[in-house]
């Protein structure tokens, strides 16, 4: 009963989902097959180059489709399903974190419209509003700047001038381009703007850049420039991101220069939104100095809006004030609580979740990341629900916060949000279509986030209407 009614449930936004790791890895092998990529047996991989059949343990694709045994290796292996620590892979961390290399090379640029069109389609299924989802296109371009144009200290103004506008103008061409193949390809697969149009094709959908944080200090830093210029080129582009593993040896290392990075390049551009993966760490992952503070740098330093995972919080140093500070700048956390699960070994009362909320900092459920999770936004919804003692109201508080928090452009319907009352203009309208005053439907015209939430208002009118769910919920 709780799976069917959070189903049904309307969900703002998920705000925490890499596009590359919301697939299906059934999906990636298909269009492995599609292509004619050899699969590596012996390291259950999806291996870039083409062969021939027979080559000992390096097979076609086609080969691992036609065979199910062979292809439920391959998904175990692309993927968080039957998961279980062995002398191979000793961790839920280094089984995620590996299947990306592994499945990466069955994803070409001609498959992302594919999915893209995978992401919406679950998303409207899932009754899941909008999506912001992390993509990096031409990321190989700023890698390369970064290293022909080496950084000398913290000098990052002269970085900046060193990077050729040529060469820029090239990434942004390049990156819009690929951005619209990708668009113009989901929406040729789910005919939208078609009277056949698929429920996907009425998601929304902005995008983060993702920057990778493992790599040396001048190549990070031309990835950061690169994307804080496409948010400012593409207005598809809402916001900047910066990922892999958090406890990765260079990520560690370089994990405050990089928050000087973002500080430095926010003072040019201060209307760049940031969402950064800060505080993916937990006790024992490492020393326990490598807890005291990158959450603390994210929000203070680089100026980050909202905060990816946010786990380690109880183990930073002065959290109490970061807590508060986080608060009063209405700092949000994106709380993925499968993958916390899964990568630290962070669940139930041990997780920060009930510390947010009772510090007054905005929190929403994410998913980070379906395909490789193997689970939706309803997953998500059900396991805090199984979870923590959350009325109906509070569920509802927590959907419109996603969408509260995102980076869509406009003003919010919300005046304020603790309680959630709308702005003058929408006060009286009732939430209902054939009810807005003239005032509020101006206002919903000029504000692409208010038109998001005001459609999830509508959509909690049918949800409660449809049945007594309301008493369901609570009975249960």
């Amino acid at each position: 009963m709780l799976e069917v009614f959070m189903h049904d449930f309307p969900k703002g936004a998920d705000l925490h989902n890499h596009l590359v790791g919301a697939i299906y890895a059934e999906n990636t092998l298909r269009w492995a097959a599609q292509d004619g990529l050899c699969v590596d047996l012996d390291h259950k991989a999806i291996k870039s180059e083409h062969c021939a059949q027979g080559r000992g343990q390096m097979v076609n694709a086609a080969t691992v489709e036609a065979d199910s045994r062979t292809e439920d290796s391959m998904v175990n292996s692309l993927s968080m399903r039957n998961f279980h620590p062995s002398a191979d892979v000793a961790s839920g961390h280094d089984q995620f974190f590996g299947t990306f290399p592994r499945f990466a090379p069955g994803m070409g640029i001609t498959h992302e419209g594919a999915m893209l069109a995978e992401a919406v389609t679950r998303a409207a299924d899932d009754h899941t509003t909008y999506l912001e989802l992390m993509i990096s296109p031409d990321i190989g371009a700023l890698i390369q700047r970064g290293q022909k144009n080496p950084l000398r200290g913290e000098d990052f103004a002269a970085a900046q001038t060193s990077y050729s506008p040529a060469e820029t103008q090239q990434f942004l061409t390049q990156a819009r381009q690929e951005t619209d193949r990708m668009e113009a390809g989901m929406h040729t697969l789910l005919h939208c703007g078609t009277p056949q149009a698929a429920p996907g094709c009425g998601v929304r959908v902005r995008y983060l850049y993702a920057t990778l944080r493992t790599l040396s200090p001048s190549v990070v830093f031309s990835q950061i420039s690169g994307a804080y210029a496409l948010v400012r080129a593409d207005p598809r582009f809402v916001g900047v991101n910066i990922v892999a593993p958090e406890d990765n040896l260079v990520a560690m290392r370089d994990y405050d220069l990089h928050m000087r990075m973002f500080q430095f390049m926010s003072g040019l551009d201060p209307q760049v939104n940031l969402s950064l993966h800060a505080g993916e760490l937990a006790e024992g992952l490492v020393p326990p100095e490598g807890l005291w503070n990158h959450i603390a740098q994210a929000v203070r330093i680089a100026g980050a809006r909202r905060i990816g995972h946010g786990v380690d919080m109880a183990y930073e140093q002065d959290a109490s004030a970061t807590l508060a500070e986080m608060a009063r700048r209405h700092v949000m956390v994106e709380i993925n609580q499968t993958s916390n699960d899964q990568i630290l070994g962070v669940r139930g009362n041990a997780h920060p979740f009930q510390l947010y909320r009772a510090a007054g900092v905005p929190v929403a459920f994410s998913t980070d990341d379906e395909g490789v999770e193997r689970i939706n936004l309803t997953h998500e919804y059900v396991r805090a629900a199984e979870t923590w003692p959350l009325t109906y109201h509070e569920f509802k508080d927590l959907s419109r916060t996603g969408l509260e928090y995102s980076f869509l452009p406009g003003s919010s319907l919300w005046a304020r949000t603790a309680p959630f009352r709308p702005v003058a203009a929408c006060a009286h309208a009732g939430m209902r279509p054939e009810r807005v005053p003239a005032a509020c439907a101006t206002f919903l015209q000029q504000n692409e986030k208010a038109q998001a939430q005001w459609i999830l208002e509508e959509k909690f009118a049918a949800f409660e209407n449809s049945t007594n769910k309301n008493d369901l919920f609570r009975k249960k």
